[in-house]
């Protein structure tokens, strides 16, 4: 047997039926649960594993990275095999290879990147009914274009979100772009910051369709961003809206 190595693995996952990435008290399931679990029956050991981001109940992923270490004698594409024969079919490892002993998921990524999907028609669609809020009133995609601009650069977000650290108060994030597009029906707000706050993107999605509603303009909705309050933003867009899309890396 080989001694420990570290991994790296590029992770999908459909989140409707996890209570969150985060490994969690008692038997409530999540993400890192179920893939510590596909380490231990593949390995025989019991793997921590740590994640670029810490997705909510309800939410997806097409680009989670997660790192763990442990003692493999066989070829990563073997590890990858048996780990996906063993996860169940809403998870599947999308890619894995080794990485540097000292790298981190989280502490090293230099920016992540969300979607939110609306489903913006009178009458919903059954197969958008998991990973798309359907809102039936017209929304102004211009409006909410014009609002999502502000969000760009460095500014205290608290009016969106709080820290996912209990023992930090920082809630200055850098947002490097923020952008509707529409496809039909299908509005995709597209959001890449350094890092995020808890809910932030969710809370300002369901801020920007109030903006697309009419019932607050894209000035009020900057007004928001500058006071730091959450008290003044719109209500927090459901989870299953919500994908994770990419991580990235220096490297």
């Amino acid at each position: 047997m080989t001694g420990p190595v570290r991994y790296r693995a590029v992770v999908a996952y459909d989140g409707t039926h996890y209570c969150g990435f985060q490994r969690q008290a008692g038997d409530r399931p999540t993400i890192q649960g179920a893939i510590e679990a596909a380490l231990q029956a593949v390995t025989g050991e019991h793997v921590n594993i740590t994640g670029a981001g810490r997705t909510d109940a309800g939410v997806h992923a097409h680009h989670q990275v997660i790192a763990w270490q442990v003692a493999w004698r066989h070829g990563v594409e073997d590890l990858q095999r048996a780990l996906n024969a063993n996860l169940p079919q809403d998870i599947a490892l999308q890619a894995v290879s080794t990485v540097h002993a000292d790298f981190h998921p989280r502490f090293d990524a230099v920016s992540r990147t969300y979607q939110y999907q609306i489903y913006n028609a009178a009458v919903r669609h059954p197969l958008y009914a998991r990973t798309a809020w359907h809102v039936v009133r017209p929304l102004d995609m211009a409006a909410m274009q014009a609002a999502a601009h502000h969000l760009e650069g460095t500014h205290d977000f608290a009016a969106f979100g709080r820290p996912t650290h209990p023992a930090s108060d920082n809630t200055v994030r850098t947002v490097y772009r923020a952008r509707w597009e529409r496809r039909g029906a299908q509005l995709t707000f597209t959001i890449e910051a350094n890092a995020f706050l808890q809910r932030m993107v969710r809370s300002i999605a369901g801020s920007l369709v109030k903006v697309g509603g009419g019932s607050l303009s894209p000035e009020a909705f900057a007004d928001i961003l500058a006071a730091a309050d959450r008290a003044r933003a719109g209500d927090t867009a459901p989870p299953h809206g919500l994908s994770l899309i990419n991580v990235k890396y220096a490297e």
